[in-house]
């Protein structure tokens, strides 16, 4: 066999964690109504039990069990946890954080209960879905390319599906 013939195998990417022993939680940056999220539960975090990260940042995902795609995280919010084993997706990573942030460990039970889960995650999905038209962009646009939206009576064609 020559030097030619001999398979190439690369090592693996190992990814340095963003933020080792903290929960992940990865979030759409260009999103406003994403940011003004951000920007509540940071204050709620009293024991920085979480680092929040934009998706978009690709080379700077956590490593992760689970594997992780854009287009997955630009649909809904993920929460890769400490172990980094798991990774909630919308309404269950809210659950997940509610346990951690003390003062929305009252509610936390509650988002158990019968019907409120199914609930919880429609209502996440709509707002998910419908993020950027609920809160206002720089002077009517969005930064984000959307694909087709109703901006005021015409239709603006951009690039991207979200």
């Amino acid at each position: 066999m020559s030097v030619g013939e001999v398979p190439f195998h690369q090592p693996p990417v190992t990814r340095a964690d963003p933020a080792k022993g903290k929960a992940v939680v990865l979030f759409d940056g260009m999103c406003p109504l994403c940011q003004r999220a951000v920007r509540a539960l940071k204050p709620l975090d009293w024991f920085q039990r979480l680092h929040f990260q934009d998706c978009r940042d690709t080379a700077h995902w956590p490593p992760s069990a689970v594997p992780l795609t854009l287009k997955a995280l630009l649909s809904e919010m993920h929460l890769i946890t400490p172990d980094r084993k798991r990774a909630p997706t919308g309404f269950r990573a809210f659950r997940w954080m509610a346990w951690r942030l003390p003062l929305l460990l009252p509610l936390a039970p509650f988002l158990y209960l019968p019907g409120v889960p199914g609930v919880g995650n429609r209502v996440y999905l709509w707002i998910a879905r419908n993020r950027y038209n609920l809160v206002p962009c720089n002077d009517g646009e969005c930064r984000v390319p959307l694909g087709a939206r109703n901006t005021g009576g015409t239709q603006q064609r951009t690039e991207e599906s979200v």
